[in-house]
């Protein structure tokens, strides 16, 4: 592993290992690994519905498919079996207007003993517990972006008007596209310290480690890796006794500094100021990186467009006019019939050789405020332009054979620009015009502070988000 000590927490080697694409794979294939778990089960997330299916089908026979009723279904049956629930304390606010799952916790305090919940409030104010690991008898992790919640379901097909795809009160939601990892072996020991550890700082009692157990790989999944390193890097803002963790800041940076030929990136937002100074080093070299980022089209909620797509267009503004080379795009993806697909992934690819996924976005709180776990894998073999083209081919709705073809011959933004067109495909991006207000809301973060400390300075104290972006604009790299 070349990535330098203060872009990870640790390395760890992986006996196997996978990248998961969207939740209808990331369900099923947990709800497998789970049903083989003897000891101990770790979900650590943003938040947590018991009412959702990780399943569509009842296979094998009598197994439940709802979580909450299928957790309640592995505790009865393995005796020695503790399943530990911790989710971030404000967000689970929302679970009173959850009758059923409101039902299943409080079922699940009184009646299953072995089944323990906490919620992660030791956080500074309006910052977040956004992990999203699950860790099984410490022999298999499953460490990304997906949470085990309403609104996450949908298959790769991302199909207009799925069936599947609606909240357990049946309404609709949009398509959704999201990432994950599959980890076996040591470093899954070291999740499931991470996991455990954060039990404790949250204020639960101390978990002790499983004892050593069988493998619980998912038998219908198909490593992209064998016998190779992980690398694991953390978020965490100061609070109290608690320290500042920046690694997932400085592998971002390092990762945009290393690249050679091309970054790939998908992400939730792009609004922080330190990856865009990063990108716009690289964009003054003759011959620096093309570099794509998959976003959607806006961001989720009703605070959130305001800030995240009003600092997007900022950000992006100022980048397209360093882009002398034309060597960065951004793209959307969506369905065949047009509708555009949520992207909640969060994956970087680096040239040929190197893939990070986790829970953290392009965004200041995801660097700064909310505490986020991320892991990185360098092999140099065709694995990893493998797993990108596979994402493309996705997007594009064609075969990753035909990506990878195009690539060869075209570069990264010359295969999607010759490949992308009508119904299923990715849609670049425009610049909006913004409204006064929105401006001032993007200058000032006001929803997006780079860490703790700014939230509580007046907004004409806290740093412009595009002050250095302005001040690089009359820079030249020698």
């Amino acid at each position: 592993m070349t990535l330098p000590e203060q872009t990870r927490w640790r390395v760890e080697q992986a006996s196997r290992a996978a990248v998961v694409v969207d939740a209808d794979n990331y369900f099923r294939l947990a709800r497998e690994a789970m049903m083989k778990a003897n000891h101990q089960i770790l979900l650590i997330g943003w938040d947590f519905d018991a009412r959702i299916n990780l399943a569509w089908e009842d296979e094998p026979p009598g197994v439940p498919t709802t979580v909450g009723e299928f957790i309640s279904w592995l505790t009865k049956r393995q005796p020695d079996l503790n399943v530990y629930i911790l989710r971030w304390d404000k967000g689970a606010m929302k679970t009173l207007f959850r009758g059923k799952t409101l039902w299943t916790l409080t079922k699940w305090r009184f009646m299953r003993k072995r089944i323990h919940l906490l919620l992660d409030g030791h956080h500074p104010v309006g910052a977040s517990h956004h992990q999203k690991i699950v860790v099984i008898d410490d022999r298999l992790a499953f460490c990304g972006g997906i949470d085990m919640t309403d609104e996450r379901w949908d298959t790769r097909a991302h199909r207009d008007n799925d069936p599947h795809r609606t909240s357990p009160r049946g309404r609709p939601h949009k398509p959704w596209h999201d990432a994950t990892t599959a980890l076996e072996g040591p470093v899954a020991v070291a999740l499931g310290e991470l996991c455990r550890t954060r039990w404790s700082i949250a204020g639960g009692a101390t978990i002790p480690p499983p004892p050593p157990t069988s493998d619980c790989w998912p038998g219908s999944l198909t490593p992209d890796f064998h016998d190779v390193s992980v690398a694991i890097s953390r978020s965490q803002p100061a609070h109290g006794n608690q320290e500042a963790i920046h690694e997932i800041e400085e592998l971002y940076l390092s990762l945009i500094a290393r690249a050679q030929r091309s970054i790939y990136a998908e992400s939730q937002y792009f609004a922080s100021r330190r990856v865009a100074e990063a990108i716009a080093r690289r964009l003054d070299e003759p011959d620096g990186p093309e570099i794509v980022i998959v976003n959607p089209v806006t961001a989720q909620g009703w605070l959130e467009p305001i800030a995240m797509d009003t600092a997007r267009a900022r950000l992006m503004q100022a980048l397209k006019q360093r882009d002398r080379h034309g060597r960065l795009r951004m793209y959307h993806p969506h369905t065949l019939g047009g509708t555009p697909i949520y992207v909640h992934a969060k994956v970087l690819v680096i040239d040929d050789d190197l893939i990070r996924v986790g829970s953290s976005n392009f965004n200041n709180r995801s660097l700064r405020l909310d505490t986020e776990c991320d892991v990185t894998i360098e092999h140099d073999g065709d694995r990893i332009a493998a797993i990108r083209d596979d994402l493309i081919a996705e997007h594009l709705d064609t075969d990753p054979a035909t990506v990878t073809a195009a690539i060869a011959e075209h570069g990264l933004i010359g295969a999607i620009e010759r490949l992308r067109g009508h119904g299923k495909t990715l849609v670049p991006y425009e610049v909006p015009d913004l409204s006064t207000v929105e401006k001032w809301l993007a200058d000032n973060k006001i929803l997006d502070p780079e860490g703790p400390e700014e939230m509580f300075e007046l907004p004409s104290a806290r740093p412009r988000l595009l002050a250095r972006l302005k001040r690089f604009r009359h820079r030249r790299v020698a």
